[in-house]
C-alpha cells in the first residue's frame, strides 16, 4: 500500500516522501497517528510540489552553509578561564559558551547541540567542528587561556 508521509518516520522516511508499506502498517499505525496518508493521485500531485519546494530550500540552506563555513574558517575565538598551574580548568568551555560566542562573532544563533565537541578542559588551541545543515560541516578554531596569562602568540600571528 502506498502512503504519504506527513511527519518523519524513523526507520520509514521523511515527510514528503510516497512509501509502499505494509496495509497493516498504514492501518494500524501510520494513518491513526497521523503520520501517513493513503497516497491518491491528489496526494501524489501535492507530494511533488513539497519535494520541490524542499530541494529549493535544501538548496538556499546549503548556500546560506556554505558561506557561513567559510566565515567561521578565518574566525578564531578565544576564552579566558582560571586554570590551575598544570593548565587545567577549574571549570571548562561548552558547548553553550561556544555556541554563544558564535552568535556574538558571526550574528547568527547556533544550537549548542549542532557543536560537535565534548567540553574543553584544558589551556591550549583546538579545533571545532560545528554542524550547519544536513550535510554541511565547518570548523572553527578555540583558543582556551589561562585567565591573567599573557596572551601566546599562536603560528597564525
Amino acid at each position: 500500500m502506498k502512503v504519504f508521509l506527513l511527519q518523519d518516520v524513523a526507520g520509514l522516511g521523511v515527510a514528503g516522501e510516497i512509501k509502499d508499506v505494509a496495509k497493516g502498517y498504514a492501518r494500524n499505525y501510520l494513518i491513526p497517528k497521523g503520520l501517513a496518508v493513503v497516497a491518491t493521485p491528489g496526494t501524489l500531485k501535492m507530494a511533488r510540489v513539497q519535494q520541490e519546494a524542499r530541494a529549493e530550500r535544501e538548496a538556499r540552506v546549503a548556500e546560506r552553509a556554505a558561506e557561513l563555513a567559510e566565515r567561521m574558517a578565518a574566525l578564531t575565538l578565544t576564552f579566558q578561564a582560571k586554570a590551575g598551574p598544570t593548565g587545567r580548568l577549574y571549570g571548562s568551555v561548552t558547548t553553550a559558551d561556544i555556541a554563544e560566542a558564535l552568535e556574538r562573532e558571526l550574528g547568527v544563533r547556533f544550537d549548542k547541540r549542532k557543536i560537535l565537541t565534548d567540553p574543553l578542559r584544558e589551556v591550549g588551541e583546538y579545533t571545532i567542528r560545528v554542524r550547519l545543515s544536513r550535510n554541511t560541516e565547518a570548523q572553527a578554531r578555540v583558543v582556551v587561556q589561562a585567565e591573567g596569562a599573557e596572551e601566546i602568540p599562536t603560528l597564525d600571528d
